[in-house]
């Protein structure tokens, strides 16, 4: 018999959870009828370090359903990766299914992805084909992500894929032994580590309740995160900017020679020549040291997140 994780990172949930508990519970108890029971399931929250009442419900929710829920509270807040990094390596599942906690990943297409893994496929990413409730400027921001790291990577990125994606008992382990980077981006590891693999397409919904916490702030310094850890081009701006400089000397060059004016002169030319190439080399500068401080973190060496306690299902130690 095989066992089904669905991994539900949780910050800051209190209006949804238990809507989200009972939708994905209904749903795998109808899967497993239709089945004839030939798999079981449990779901594994993450509480990531709540500051409302979401670790309240989330172990009101555990003791009322030992059978099918497990919960892991971290010590504080450590983000959204650290939390699906735990859920990876935690839950127990032969196939592992990520979600948000907010119903915007839709708990129907749990049946589409159990039918892709009955079909061989070992990782499914789920990719959005409407998102209303994001806005303009973030539909506009997120395309734009994806297009300038897939220019600046080696690695494909599927466009509009998000962190609603399903993976086996294989990739989990090779994520869980070999990928343990400090600044992460899970979704975009899953996607080029290989195996056989799909997409499915899906409308995000709605949030059944509260706001998004991405602000356009986070939202930035994620998509930094994210250039930095699969691209390495931005370190050759300096080459770039070199060999510009040295073709505008060289054309400057043959101006002065082929015309009697002689070089352009004058304290504007001076001071614009100056402030671009000043700029020039503070952005060098700037992304060298967004590098340096990927390697310092790295370096350090610290935990992707700590656990504050976790109880997992059947376990009836709190009895």
């Amino acid at each position: 018999m095989k066992l089904i994780s669905i991994v539900a990172s949780v910050y800051n949930e209190e209006q949804g959870i238990r809507q989200f508990y009972t939708v994905v519970r209904e749903k795998l108890e109808e899967l497993k009828s239709k089945s004839g029971k030939m798999f079981e399931y449990e779901i594994f929250f993450v509480n990531d370090g709540s500051t409302d009442r979401s670790r309240e419900i989330l172990e009101e929710i555990w003791s009322r359903d030992k059978e099918h829920v497990s919960l892991l509270n971290f010590s504080k807040n450590f983000g959204h990766e650290a939390a699906m990094t735990a859920g990876l390596d935690y839950a127990k599942g032969d196939y592992l299914i990520f979600m948000d906690a907010d119903l915007q990943h839709p708990p129907s297409c749990i049946a589409d992805i159990m039918k892709a893994f009955e079909d061989g496929y070992e990782i499914i990413s789920m990719v959005r084909t409407k998102n209303e409730s994001a806005g303009l400027l973030k539909n506009i921001t997120s395309s734009g992500f994806y297009k300038v790291i897939n220019s600046l990577s080696q690695m494909h990125l599927e466009p509009a894929a998000s962190d609603f994606f399903a993976i086996s008992k294989k990739p989990a382990e090779v994520l869980r032994k070999n990928f343990r980077e400090r600044v992460r981006f899970l979704r975009g590891y899953v996607q080029n580590i290989g195996f056989k693999k799909m997409n499915l397409e899906y409308e995000a919904a709605e949030r059944v309740a509260g706001q998004s916490h991405y602000s356009l702030k986070k939202l930035w310094k994620f998509s930094m995160e994210t250039i930095i850890c699969f691209s390495n081009v931005p370190l050759k701006l300096g080459i770039y900017a070199g060999l510009m400089s040295a073709l505008a000397g060289v054309i400057l060059i043959i101006y002065t020679l082929l015309t009697k004016s002689g070089a352009p002169s004058g304290y504007a030319t001076i001071v614009i020549a100056l402030c671009f190439m000043f700029a020039v080399q503070f952005i060098i500068i700037g992304v060298i040291g967004e590098y340096i401080a990927v390697i310092f973190s790295e370096l350090k060496d610290r935990p992707i997140y700590i656990v504050e306690d976790i109880k997992n299902i059947n376990d009836k130690s709190d009895d």
